[in-house]
Order: C-alpha cells, then structure tokens, then sequence
C-alpha cells in the first residue's frame, strides 16, 4: 500500500543536535515532522545563555572541526568558528608552560621544547602517536579491543609526569572523568580528531550549531515546552495527559524513562560543573585552555572565552572554570574553593562571580563505544527508534550520525509498508 507522505505522523521527541538532524533528513525525502520538546528552544545540551552581556555556553563545550557528520551537515564559515591554538597553557609549581602541537603551529615549537612538561621521549611519543593515528581509520579505531585510557598511555610508554600533568587534566575535561576510564576507543577518536582539524567555538556561542540546523529546516513543525510522559507504538502521551497518535516516534532524548520495556536499560550519565568569573585581565596569553594539573585541585580546566571574537561585546574579560567532581560541596563553598584555586594555581585574584551551571546529564558513561551504526539497529519496536548520542559514543558527531540513522530506519519502514 502506498502511504502519502503528507498522511505519515512522524514525532520526534528531543529538539537536539540528533533530533534535528532526523527532521532534516525526513524533510530531504518529503515528510513533514513533528518535533516534541520540553524546553523553550532546540539545542539539548547545546545551548547558549546571554548573562550581563556575556555569552555562557551551559558547560565548556567545543565543536572539532574534524568531525565527518559536523563537516556534513554544518556550514562552517556561517558559524564563524573562532579556533583555538592546538595546545595548551598548563599551570604547575605557580608557573605557567605552554605545550603545543608545532608542527601545526610553528611558535608553539620552543615553549613545548622548554615547557618541563614530559621528557624528551615523552614529546617524540606524542609525535609518533599523531602519525600513527593519523594513518588509523575510524573504523579501524572502533574495532580496537577496548582498555581504559590510562592503561593505554602507560603501554604507550608516557611517563607518570606526562600522563598527570597534561593526558590526564586535558582529557578528564573532555571525558569528564579524573581517572581516564574511559574507552581507549574514544580516546584514540579524539585524538586523530584535534589532530586532523582545529577546536573551534562558533562566535555567537555554541548554541549556534543547532540555530543553524533549525534554520535549514522548512516543513518541521515544533512544540516547546512540552513533555512526553509516555512512548508505545502508535500513541505519545503527555505530561497534561494529551494523547498523540503516531506512526512513527523518533526518541531522540533520553528513553528509558518514556519507553516501557526500556525502564530497567537507564543509561549512566556523567555531570560536569561549570561557573563564570568577570575579570580585568587574562593571565592566559593567547587563544588556549589553561590546564591545571595538581592532584589537589579542585578545577580542572580554564578558559576565557573573550580571547576569541564574540557576538556580544562585554567591557571585562569571562574566564569559564570547569569542575568535575564537585566534593559534595554546597554551591557557596563550590565557589569559594574555585576562587581559592584560581587564586593558588593560577594567580588569578581578582574575580567576580557571574553564574554557575551543574549539568547532571552532559555525558552518557558507555561501555562498547562504537561510531556507526546501521538503520535497522535504531529500531526498537515496529514504529519506535531510538537516537542520541547515547546510541554511539558521547560526541556531538555521534549524536549527529544517530539523528541520521534512526530517519533513515524510519524510511526503511515506511519503503516496507508501501511494498
């Protein structure tokens, strides 16, 4: 039977980087989805907040220009993507060294010669390593035996000072994680990935990414501030009790609450801590983050986002402080113990406190990470797929591929009926 395309009801639930992926590729083959989001906006986890003229991104996030889904669906220089310098200021002993890739930037060649940071063998391992992944293909990384990321640098043969001093702060902030637990897998994947392309944030923030994506969008329909209380094969049913029927559901946000037979799957999530500072002046020269290796510290990382171009034009610098593991510290003694870090590892005396944000969902915690999938695998009953970053890996090109794949699945079955 031939279904007409304007008659098919396809819901997506979760207006985020993966569901509006899913619209668009419905859109590109004629349908007209319905997108379902409980928040005011699109965006998920992405999203931007102007606060005193400043523009807050909820948690220190990065978009890699690297990325084949980003470099796919994103038009870059729409989003005027200020770039980052490859490497990064780390603080230590109250000075402050800086280590680089110099052979993408070449002013980084003696301050990473001379930094103290690792051993001469430790800088010839990190140059072997980019070669070696530069050559390793995506796939070939996926089907990698998967070990924690700390055991893989230690067989790699990085000193104990290398790993504590820059792998572990530096992807402890990515992974959100002090132990480097996570998979070998993803550590590889992000490696080649800021090696290959440049870190990079859009200059109206990273909210930008998905605004652009919901600009490309013509025959999508949204209805923010709405919550889904409930998903089963033909029907959604909202908070306010409102039934909506559906032929096809695209859960492109956190399942197992929604879905039945998916409330004993609850995924792990791991939670970050972000808090802005106004300060007169950056005690980071350049367009870097600022790393703060000491086991003792609190902070992880640190950033100014007024060191790369801005929409909005505040008159004082923000510095963006990343926390990992809070302490089970009450928001007043978070931000005292910030600043007196800030203050013992950094030199920075002078700041006045601008908003914090806890994000208790910033990434999925998976085992098996993996970086594709078939359309048929997103499938979870005959009328209900699953998507989210949740499905691969925690990457915004992982949310991006799954977005893809779980329209494509919806496609499949629609081609089935009318065969």
């Amino acid at each position: 039977m031939q279904m007409n395309k304007k008659d098919v009801k396809i819901y997506i639930v979760g207006a985020g980087i993966s569901g509006l992926i899913a619209a668009r590729i419905l859109e590109d083959n004629g349908f007209s989805p319905i997108v379902i989001e409980a928040t005011d906006r699109v965006g998920g986890r992405v999203k931007t907040d102007i606060v005193n003229n400043f523009q807050l991104d909820r948690g220190f996030q990065v978009l890699l220009t690297a990325y084949p889904a980003a470099q796919k669906y994103l038009d870059f220089k729409a989003l005027e993507l200020q770039k980052f310098l490859p490497g990064a200021s780390i603080f230590k002993d109250k000075q402050q060294k800086v280590i680089g890739d110099p052979l993408r930037d070449m002013p980084l060649l003696f301050p990473t010669l001379f930094s103290g940071i690792g051993s001469i063998s430790d800088k010839l391992r990190i140059l072997k390593l980019n070669n070696y992944l530069k050559k390793k293909s995506l796939a070939a990384i996926f089907s990698e035996k998967e070990q924690s990321t700390f055991s893989y640098l230690t067989e790699y043969g990085f000193s104990k000072d290398m790993i504590a001093d820059f792998f572990k702060p530096f992807f402890s902030g990515i992974f959100l994680e002090t132990e480097l637990e996570t998979s070998s897998r993803m550590f590889e994947f992000i490696y080649k990935m800021f090696g290959e392309g440049d870190a990079a944030i859009p200059k109206a923030g990273i909210e930008a990414i998905p605004r652009q994506l919901l600009q490309n969008l013509r025959n999508t329909t949204f209805k923010y501030e709405t919550k889904v209380a409930s998903i089963k094969d033909g029907e959604i049913t909202l908070v306010d009790g409102t039934h909506l029927e559906s032929d096809f559901t695209i859960v492109a946000t956190e399942a197992s609450s929604l879905v039945p037979n998916l409330r004993s799957q609850a995924t792990e999530w791991k939670s970050c801590h972000t808090l802005y500072f106004e300060t007169d002046e950056r005690v980071i020269k350049g367009k870097l983050i600022g790393l703060i290796g000491a086991e003792t510290a609190l902070i992880n990382n640190i950033f100014y986002p007024t060191c790369i171009e801005t929409t909005s034009q505040p008159r004082k610098e923000l510095l963006s402080v990343t926390v990992i593991d809070r302490q089970n510290l009450s928001d007043e003694m978070l931000i005292e113990t910030v600043k007196q870090d800030l203050l013992t590892y950094c030199g920075i005396g002078s700041c006045e406190f601008v908003k914090q944000y806890t994000i208790p969902m910033a990434l999925p915690k998976l085992g098996n990470v993996k970086y594709e999938m078939l359309p048929s695998e997103t499938r979870l009953t005959s009328t209900i797929f699953l998507a989210g970053d949740t499905q691969l890996n925690g990457s915004l090109n992982a949310a991006m591929i799954s977005g893809e794949r779980a329209a494509l699945g919806v496609l499949e079955a629609i081609s089935a009926l009318d065969t």
